[in-house]
C-alpha cells in the first residue's frame, strides 16, 4: 500500500506481447506476455492500491450495452428491490420492490405480464423475469486488498493478473463463501479441482480458505489448463488469438467457470471463424451441455464489475 500526499498515477508495464496467428512483438527479454497496464489508483479511503487497467472495455463500447448496464444496476441495488426485465436481452422494464413483485405475481399473475408484453410489444416467446438487487453480495470495496494480493501472486506465477482481479470481483468479493455446488474460497475452487492443483482438502483442513494458496492454485489452473485448452479450441478452428485481447481473456474466464469441455460444446454450437467480442456476445445467448444461464452471465457480470471498480477507484480510459 502507498499512502499518498496527493494523487499518484504509477504505471508498471510487463515485458512483451505475443499474438498467436498475428505479428509477434517482443521486448529485449522476450519471455513474458504484456498483459496491459497495472496501475496504482488512489481510492476514496486515501490509500493507493494496484489494479489492472483494460481500456478495451471502453473502446469496445461495452459500457453502452443493455445487459452490462443491467448487471451494473443490480450490483448497486439493495436486495429488497429488483428489476423486471426481459431475460434474453436484460432490457429493463420496471424497477420495483420485492414485496411489490410478490403482490403482482400472486394477485395478477400472467394478466399483468401480458399487459406489459402488449404495451411494450414484447413477443410471447420472450421470458420476463424479476432479478433482485445484489448490493449485499458485490461489496467490491472490500475486495481491494485481496485484488492487490492476487495480482502479485498471479504475476509471480507467470499468469495474467487480469484473471485474479476479475475472479475476485465476482466470485465472493471480500469474504469466504461456499457455493451451492461446493466451490469455496476467494477463487471458488471445487474440491476436486483444488486437490488436482495441489491443495489439501479433507475433513481436517481446507487450504481453499488460505488466500495465498488458493490464489496459487487458481493461477496454476488458468496457466496449465484454461489457457492451453482455450488455445487448442481456437487453433482447431483456425482462429487467430492474442492472449492480451479482452475477448480472449473473457473466453478463458468462461473456461475457468464452466470448464473447458462445456465451453468447447458452446463453441461447437456457435462455430465461430473469427475471434472478437462478437464471439463472446454469442456465448451470452448460447446453451450447450452444462453451459447454461450462469455460464452465459459469467463474463457479463465480470465486465460490469470491472466498470464498477473503475467507477469506485477512478480508473478511466486513456483517450
Amino acid at each position: 500500500m502507498i499512502k499518498p500526499s496527493g494523487i499518484f498515477f504509477l504505471v508498471f508495464i510487463l515485458a512483451s506481447k505475443i499474438c498467436f496467428g498475428q505479428e509477434i512483438k517482443c521486448s529485449p527479454e522476450g519471455n513474458k506476455l504484456d498483459y496491459g497496464k497495472i496501475n496504482v489508483r488512489c481510492t476514496k479511503d486515501h490509500v493507493c492500491r494496484v489494479f489492472v487497467d483494460n481500456n478495451e472495455l471502453y473502446t469496445e463500447g461495452l459500457d453502452t450495452l443493455e445487459n452490462i448496464k443491467f448487471w451494473r444496476k443490480i450490483m448497486v441495488l439493495s436486495p429488497d428491490s429488483g428489476i423486471v426485465n426481459i431475460k434474453s436481452t436484460r432490457e429493463r422494464l420496471l424497477m420495483i420492490s420485492e414485496k411489490e413483485w410478490d403482490i403482482i405475481r400472486s394477485e395478477k399473475g400472467n394478466l399483468w405480464l401480458d399487459s406489459i408484453r402488449s404495451f411494450r410489444g414484447i413477443d410471447s416467446t420472450q421470458k420476463i423475469v424479476f432479478t433482485t438487487g445484489k448490493k449485499d453480495f458485490y461489496q467490491i470495496e472490500k475486495a481491494y486488498v485481496e485484488i492487490e494480493q492476487g495480482i502479485k501472486i498471479f504475476e509471480e506465477n507467470n499468469t495474467d493478473p487480469f484473471y485474479a482481479q476479475a475472479i475476485l470481483l465476482i466470485e465472493s468479493p471480500g469474504r469466504l463463501a461456499k457455493s451451492n455446488v461446493g466451490a469455496y474460497g476467494p477463487f471458488q475452487l471445487m474440491k476436486s479441482v483444488a486437490r488436482h492443483q495441489g491443495l489439501k482438502v479433507n475433513k481436517y483442513v481446507d487450504e481453499r480458505t488460505n488466500f495465498a494458496k488458493s490464489a496459487w492454485a487458481a493461477a496454476r489452473l488458468i496457466r496449465t489448463i484454461c489457457v492451453p485448452y482455450t488455445n487448442t479450441m481456437l487453433d482447431k478452428r483456425g482462429i487467430a488469438h492474442c492472449e492480451s485481447d479482452l475477448w480472449y481473456r473473457l473466453l478463458v474466464l468462461h473456461s475457468y467457470h464452466a470448464g473447458t469441455g462445456n465451453v468447447s460444446k458452446a463453441l461447437d454450437k456457435i462455430n465461430p471463424t473469427v475471434g472478437n467480442m462478437d464471439l463472446i456476445k454469442q456465448l451470452w445467448q448460447t446453451s450447450a451441455g452444462a453451459f447454461g444461464p450462469h455460464s452465459q452471465n459469467y463474463s457479463q457480470v465480470a465486465i460490469a464489475a470491472m466498470f464498477e471498480l473503475d467507477k469506485l477507484t477512478g480508473g478511466i480510459p486513456v483517450q
